[in-house]
């Protein structure tokens, strides 16, 4: 199946960078979200992130007018007829993510793949919702997403092998470098980084060493670009604790409770940048 255009619903952070994407790519994009406003925004911070692509001439003028003018912004998801495939890139929330996916299914053709951009929704659950779930399949891209290499593809139970090889090729032609998962809590990436970061967060919590030094070793002993306590700052620590409650939950191994540090920040309102303290003052 050749993907030619991309619906895309959600303009915000990870919504524009995977059209942004798409577009350079050569490939038409229809990106939908619920108000003019949202929808003018997104378009602006494609618009930006590709003037400083074009500063460090990592593009031409005619790359740039060229990109965007293969994204069109719409409030409406009948645009979203004329699409080989559909990403879902609203919040992490399920119930939310269940009404745009319900939507998609009743307007889209039935052999339109539809993906979420999910980063700890079962795919499973979420295909079921769906009247096609062997054509739904889980594309979770890493942000910034023009600048991260990684997507991570992941398989629901009802996931056929035609639409996996049919999104697999789709992410290589976006310069990206997929790995396939199975579904299961965090898939792959965030189940091993979360509760990294909140190993950090005991080992802070007993003492053990400065928040500075905790991040130093790691970025010196782990060769890691970025501590994991600037790197929870910089997530969001309510979004690491979040992670962490639905890991204890599904799993139900204890090795996956949250720091009692992590929640006593979170509770103190200190989530991170977005909130100006975390671990560290901004």
């Amino acid at each position: 199946m050749s993907i030619t255009t991309v619906g895309i619903i959600g303009a915000g952070t990870m919504g524009n960078g995977i059209a942004q994407i798409c577009a350079t790519s050569g490939i038409n994009v229809v990106m939908v979200d619920i108000s003019e406003a949202a929808v003018a925004k997104g378009m602006a911070t494609v618009a930006g992130s590709l003037d400083r692509l074009l500063k460090k001439e990592k593009i031409t003028a005619a790359d740039k007018d060229a990109a965007l003018a293969r994204i069109k912004g719409s409030t409406s998801y009948d645009d979203l007829k004329a699409s080989q495939l559909v990403i879902e890139a609203a919040t992490e929330n399920y119930d939310l993510k269940v009404k745009i996916l319900k939507q998609i299914d009743a307007i889209v053709p039935a052999d339109v793949i539809i993906a979420s951009n999910t980063s700890s929704i079962s795919i499973t659950k979420l295909a079921a919702v769906t009247s096609r779930a062997e054509r739904f399949i889980g594309m979770h891209f890493f942000n910034p997403v023009p600048m991260m290499a990684l997507v991570e593809i992941i398989r629901g139970l009802q996931t056929s092998d035609a639409t996996h090889d049919a999104v697999q090729a789709m992410a290589k032609a976006l310069g990206k470098s997929p790995i396939t998962v199975k579904n299961a809590p965090g898939f792959v990436v965030n189940r091993i980084l979360v509760p990294m970061i909140n190993e950090a967060f005991f080992v802070l919590s007993e003492g053990l060493a400065t928040p500075e030094d905790i991040d130093a070793g790691m970025k010196l002993g782990c060769n890691q670009p970025i501590g994991p306590l600037a790197l929870a700052d910089m997530v969001g620590l309510d979004v690491c604790l979040a992670v962490m409650e639905v890991y204890l939950a599904e799993f139900g191994d204890s090795k996956y409770r949250p720091c009692p540090l992590l929640r006593e920040k979170v509770a103190a309102g200190h989530l991170g940048r977005k909130s100006g303290r975390g671990v560290y003052q901004y």
